[in-house]
């Protein structure tokens, strides 16, 4: 029998009870680890967390939880041969697209520890200039950022175990609220070991970080008032997590990001052979093949003006044609599988319910694989389908295939594609590609409201953007309606989730004295 991967709950590591849920290798089939969370004192769990881990956390200033974060950071590097070893067999991605997931996560830490760096040796955040609250300056309020005595549970989905993980418990622990993390079942075991890497490693207090592995049964259950939970997944968890009395009843703090039907636009100034051309079909092609199209901010829509639809039909069919998908241990397989079967299975079907509605344009699950049994392997090669009549293919713009498929769409005219950017009732984010500067900006301010993210990418960016669906911690990441309405990240602004706000109204002589 397999390994059961252990929990790291109440500063101990205990092993659920149950017989598990067993892990597999998505291309090989075969079993890898079982995780469990059957008969965990969950009350217990979040009790420890609350009392020793976040009054730990507290006790130091933000500068000394930077240099934890800091800390955090080198364990990983130290560890982060085995996590691409672990990456490959649990999560079938080649090295390049693990990359995202393992080095982006440690990347974010160490913004985030040089961030907190920077907020210095004190433990409360003064939140603006106090002002006076009458004629007189000798009474005034002064709002503050003091963090929230609670606990951060973080419900991660399956497609990033490393960064999904870290973008989430880097601002939290800087914030100072110690941190539950219950990862995506079919791919816990990378965020199992990285948590365990770190408890062992010895650099966070005892309860400042716990992972649960397994079923999320009851977790919601033990949320207190000052706890926060923060969700990736989907639509449809998303409305039991804002249902669940802890967020209805006892106004837990509750932050959604969900996926989305995000769209790169090519806007009409654009020809066949042009640079903006050439960048947006660059783009669209890493979208759909890296994570094999498994990612929230993958590009789902392809907006073009309809007299270049011909001209980009084929030469995103003839980019993608060449991409080699099968078994990421193999040098030339440049895609590699979904995480799972079941996976597979979602991804066959919504093809096929998207398909019912349009052209298929290029059907790369007709290649061969490469080193992969196609009876075993949760391989899929990229599918394009397309759309002559936009308005009208009304699914395109309502559900989702989380996985290598996208759809073009030609619109009449730059407000016809706005209005079809739009009808993705909010996205995480949408790109645009041009070479006019002032339509460009405009643009971008139209989509800013159903868009957490506007990427605009002109050909003097070319070598510099970071990517459509990079999710940089510079910049938010989350998005309005369809997309949750949450928002991460985003520099500092990602403390305020972790933060209580508070006025404190008294004498100026008071408020020099609160020490931030």
């Amino acid at each position: 029998m397999t390994e059961l991967l252990a929990n790291h709950v109440a500063g101990r590591w205990q092993h659920g009870t149950g017989p598990g849920t067993e892990l597999r290798d998505p291309v090989l089939g075969t079993a890898l680890v079982r995780v469990d969370a059957t008969g965990l004192n969950l009350p217990e769990a979040f009790a420890f967390a609350r009392e020793q881990g976040g009054a730990a956390l507290r006790a130091a200033t933000y500068r000394e939880r930077a240099a934890m974060l800091g800390a955090v950071a080198k364990v990983l590097q130290a560890h982060r041969d085995s996590y691409y070893d672990i990456a490959t067999a649990n999560s079938g991605t080649v090295k390049t697209d693990s990359a995202v997931d393992i080095d982006g996560g440690i990347f974010t830490l160490g913004q985030y520890a040089r961030w907190g760096d920077a907020l210095g040796d004190v433990r409360v955040l003064r939140d603006g200039d106090a002002v006076r609250l009458g004629k007189d300056p000798v009474f005034q309020s002064q709002h503050l950022q003091v963090p929230r005595p609670g606990v951060a549970l973080c419900i991660n989905a399956f497609n990033f175990p490393a960064w999904g993980l870290w973008e989430k418990a880097a601002p939290a622990l800087l914030s100072g609220m110690p941190v539950i993390v219950k990862p995506g079942t079919s791919t816990a075991w990378l965020t199992q070991r990285m948590v365990q890497d770190v408890v062992n490693a010895g650099v966070l207090p005892a309860g400042a970080l716990s992972v649960i592995a397994g079923s999320s049964a009851g977790l919601m259950d033990a949320l207190q008032p000052f706890d926060v939970v923060s969700f990736t997944g989907s639509a449809e968890t998303a409305g039991v997590v804002r249902a669940h009395p802890a967020v209805a009843q006892r106004s837990v703090r509750a932050n959604i990001e969900a996926d989305s039907l995000n769209a790169a636009l090519l806007m009409p100034d654009a020809a066949p052979g042009s640079a903006a051309f050439d960048l947006l079909v660059r783009e669209v092609v890493r979208e759909m093949t890296v994570k094999s199209g498994q990612k929230c901010t993958a590009i789902r829509r392809i907006l073009v003006p309809s007299a270049l639809y011909a001209a980009v039909a084929e030469t995103v069919s003839a980019q993608l044609a060449s991409v080699v998908v099968g078994n990421p241990r193999n040098p030339e397989v440049r895609m590699g599988s979904l995480v799972s079967r079941a996976q597979f299975d979602g991804v066959q079907a919504g093809i096929a319910a998207l398909a019912a509605h349009t052209d298929v344009l290029l059907d790369g699950r007709t290649r061969p694989l490469v080193d992969a049994d196609p009876a075993v392997a949760a391989c899929v090669g990229p599918v394009l389908l397309g759309a002559r009549d936009a308005d009208r293919a009304t699914i395109v713009h309502d559900v989702e295939v989380f996985g290598p498929v996208a759809t073009l769409l030609p619109y009449n005219d730059l407000p016809h594609a706005l209005a079809l950017a739009q009808r993705g009732q909010g996205s995480l984010v949408t790109s645009l590609y041009g070479a006019d500067d002032k339509a460009l900006a405009q643009a971008a301010i139209a989509l800013a409201a159903s868009n957490g993210r506007v990427h605009v990418v002109t050909p003097g960016v070319a070598t510099a953007h970071t990517g459509h669906g990079n999710v940089m911690p510079m910049s938010l990441h989350g998005g309005p309606g369809r997309a949750g309405g949450g928002a991460e990240l985003g520099g500092l602004r990602a403390l305020d989730f972790y933060h209580q706000r508070s006025a404190v109204q008294a004498s100026p002589e008071v408020l020099a004295a609160l020490g931030c």
